[in-house]
């Protein structure tokens, strides 16, 4: 060994391609990085010269490690779990010398992305397309690591990826006591959507069945919610929006809808999508039978309209 080794740790993990290296070495160092005591090695200061030794960095940019691999020393390092790793992208991007866009980017500016990918996320699921699936799921995953970031540089409010995470796992077991402590079984589903709405309300101590609510969500999507939401408290069917107009009826519809198990956002967004899909047929029919389609009045549209008997 004529050039050294540098061997890249994650925390207090060492690579296992690094363990028969460390064995038999005779000068193994910490970088100024890394906390020596925890590898029970001296930390680099004290090295005579950096010739034939083998340093624990945490990065590859540490000092002595970026001087060791300008020499031609070996690199061994465990690479990052792909989940990780995005999350380091993400932090390059908004680092200096990272990208201009993703560095002047806010929460505000980020909202229309994160609407967009989840509706092209809804469409893939909708579609059965699983590559697309992959790829759109990879994009919301992005809008979740570039608004942690985001909230990471807050200067009075600062919170990163993983406060974001360790919340989510104190919430997943939280809501689930049957499975992480000792609490009663649940068995069936409906059984487990009351205990989690319980559950829910002793957190958050809410004052109002409707706390919690998105109200900027889709309007047929609230009216199905609130419809949910006000069936589980008992409230009576008499007591929705009464009167004529289509406003009214349109929410008495989501509303028993989502009560009777039906989501009206999804079932009326498939519909729409067929609707758009008929409209292309028919277009279609008219330019194969020599028209226009925007010559075509009521009876021509009939007479192209496709059949779904």
């Amino acid at each position: 060994m004529s050039t050294g080794v540098v061997v890249v740790v994650r925390g207090a993990t060492l690579p296992a391609a690094a363990l028969k290296i460390l064995r038999d070495a005779t000068a193994v160092y910490a970088a100024t990085d890394l906390d020596a005591s925890v590898f029970g090695v001296p930390a680099v200061t004290e090295a005579p010269s950096l010739k034939d030794v083998v340093l624990l960095a945490g990065s590859r940019d540490e000092p002595a490690a970026s001087l060791l691999i300008a020499t031609g020393a070996e690199v061994i390092e465990t690479p990052a779990p792909p989940l990780v790793e995005a999350a380091e992208v993400m932090d390059r991007l908004r680092s200096p010398g990272g990208c201009p866009w993703d560095a002047a980017q806010t929460h505000d500016s980020l909202r229309q992305y994160l609407v967009e990918e989840t509706y092209e996320l809804l469409d893939a699921i909708e579609s059965g397309d699983r590559e697309a699936l992959r790829e759109e799921l990879g994009d919301v995953l992005l809008q979740v690591l570039f608004h942690a970031r985001v909230a990471a540089e807050d200067a009075t409010d600062p919170f990163g990826i993983d406060d974001v995470a360790g919340e989510l796992v104190a919430k997943l077991v939280g809501r689930h006591p049957h499975v992480f402590a000792d609490a009663d079984s649940v068995h069936t589903v409906e059984h487990q959507n009351v205990k989690w709405e319980e559950l829910k309300q002793q957190e958050k101590q809410r004052k109002s069945i409707v706390d919690g609510v998105a109200l900027g969500q889709p309007a047929v999507a609230l009216a199905g919610k609130l419809g949910q939401r006000s069936g589980r408290a008992g409230i009576p069917l008499d007591l929705f929006p009464a009167g004529t107009g289509a406003a009214s009826q349109l929410f008495r519809i989501a509303a028993t809808a989502r009560r009777a198990g039906v989501d009206p956002e999804g079932e009326l967004r498939a519909v729409a999508k067929q609707f758009a899909a008929d409209i292309r047929a028919a277009e279609q029919a008219a330019r194969d039978a020599g028209l226009e389609p925007t010559t075509l009045e009521a009876d021509g549209w009939r007479k192209f309209w496709p059949s779904h008997d």
